[in-house]
Parts: structure tokens; C-alpha cells; sequence
């Protein structure tokens, strides 16, 4: 008797009541993962409203009341030695370049007397600042130029002074507001973080905020201005923790964290 062969049934394809294959049915809609929903975009804390030409006179006003003669913390004896400190106090204290150039200056307070002395001892004498191989380099240098090309002065125009060896903006506005009376602003750290915070004069970097200021700053308040803004830096206006409870200012300020 012949054996019966019957062929196996196809598991991919499902025979239906017709006949005909029925297909696989479709994944609903459902059963798909939703997407995650797109998270709104973030909104940009809006820009401080700017200062008043009024409110600025007023904070000025408060600054002059409260100390009439503010001074540079760095100590010199004459425009020579306020440049030569002034570039020794890049990226350090003030306190800390006085430390170093008090004898420093009682032994060379003129380019030739620096001269004098060479590198290697300039060295031993400011061995306690920050970067201070560099910084002898420089105040070597910076002698040598003023003798060569300024008869031994220092130059009274902020192009000049940034040819010399160490020397940039900076420190060209610091010399010619203390050592001539330039109405210039120096922006360091601590102008940077006013201008800033207060919404005084913000900015994206020195330069901006520099020219920022002296558009808004009266002629009245600019000889004494870079010093009143440098000293509410440094002691009040502080980068971590502001003492905005001793503000002079502190109701004229847009900073949206302050303590009062």
C-alpha cells in the first residue's frame, strides 16, 4: 500500500476561511512608542533695563561723597616706577607687588638704575609675584626702550606706552590717569564684574565695557571713576558673595540676584 506524503502547512502564511493567505496584521498606531514631546524652547532672561543718565550722576555722586580722593592701591615713587608696578601686577595682588618693590624702588626708582642692578637681581627682588622670570624680562626690556626711544621718560600717550615690553591697554589707562590725569578708565576684574553685574555697562569683554563707561560716565566724575568702580569691586561688589547690604548703590542696581 502506497504511503501517503502530505506536504507541511506553510507557518508564515495563514490559510484563511477563503482560502486565500491572509496577511500579518499591521501594528497599530498605538502600539508604537510615542515620541518624546519636544520641550518648549527656553526663554532668555530679558536684557536690564539701562541706566539713566540721572541714575548714573547719582551713583557717582554717592561714590564721590563717600571717599572725595580715592587712590591707587599700588605704592610708587614717580610715573617710572607706577608703570614698572603696574606691569608686576599682572595677575597678582596689589598688596603683593608692594611687598616686592618697596626695596625694589629704593634701589632703582629710574630706568638707569634698574639698568643697573641687570635681570638676575630685579629677579631676586620680585621672586615672591607670580610670573616673576617673565616680569624681570620685562621691566629690563621696558627700561632699555625708555631710554633708547623716550629720553628715559615715560610717554605720555597710550600707543606709546603699549609698545613697551609688558605693557597693554590696561596698564597704558592706569599710568596716564594716575601719573597725568587722563580722564581713562582701566578696566580689570573687578570694573569688568561692576559694569556687568550692575548693568552699568555690560559687556562682552574689557574693551567694550571700558568704552561702555566713559560714554556714560559725566566729564565731572571720570579723573577718580576707574578708581571708585576698582575699589566697589574689590570690596564690596565681591565675585562670590557681594555685600550688597553695604552697597552705596544697591537700589540703582539691575543685578536680578542681589541680597536687597
Amino acid at each position: 500500500m502506497a504511503k501517503i506524503i502530505r506536504a507541511k502547512a506553510d507557518k508564515k502564511s495563514v490559510p484563511s476561511v477563503s482560502g486565500k493567505t491572509a496577511k500579518k496584521p499591521a501594528k497599530s498606531a498605538a502600539s508604537k512608542p510615542a515620541k518624546a514631546a519636544s520641550k518648549p524652547a527656553a526663554k532668555k532672561a530679558p536684557k536690564p533695563k539701562p541706566w539713566t543718565s540721572a541714575e548714573v550722576h547719582e551713583a557717582f555722586s554717592r561714590f564721590r561723597k563717600a571717599n572725595p580722593e580715592p587712590k591707587g592701591e599700588l605704592e610708587h615713587l614717580n610715573p617710572y616706577t607706577l608703570l614698572v608696578a603696574v606691569v608686576l601686577s599682572a595677575q597678582a595682588t596689589d598688596a603683593g607687588v608692594n611687598r616686592a618693590t618697596r626695596a625694589l624702588f629704593a634701589v632703582a626708582d629710574t630706568p638707569e638704575k634698574m639698568l643697573a642692578l641687570g635681570e638676575d637681581t630685579v629677579r631676586d627682588y620680585i621672586k615672591t609675584i607670580g610670573l616673576y622670570r617673565n616680569k624681570a624680562k620685562n621691566v629690563i626690556a621696558l627700561s632699555q626702550k625708555l631710554i633708547a626711544e623716550f629720553g628715559s621718560e615715560v610717554p605720555r600717550t597710550r600707543a606709546e606706552i603699549e609698545t613697551l615690553p609688558g605693557a597693554g591697554r590696561k596698564t597704558a589707562n592706569v599710568v596716564l590717569n594716575m601719573a597725568f590725569g587722563e580722564h581713562t578708565m582701566a578696566v580689570d576684574t573687578h570694573v569688568f564684574r561692576v559694569g556687568n553685574r550692575t548693568g552699568m555697562a555690560p559687556g562682552n569683554n574689557v574693551l567694550e565695557v571700558e568704552l561702555g563707561l566713559e560714554k556714560i560716565i559725566p566729564s565731572e566724575f571720570m579723573l577718580h571713576a576707574h578708581h571708585w568702580l576698582i575699589l566697589h569691586g574689590r570690596y564690596i561688589c565681591l565675585a562670590r558673595k557681594p555685600r550688597c547690604d553695604v552697597c552705596l548703590i544697591n537700589d540703582l542696581c539691575r543685578w536680578p540676584e542681589k541680597t536687597v
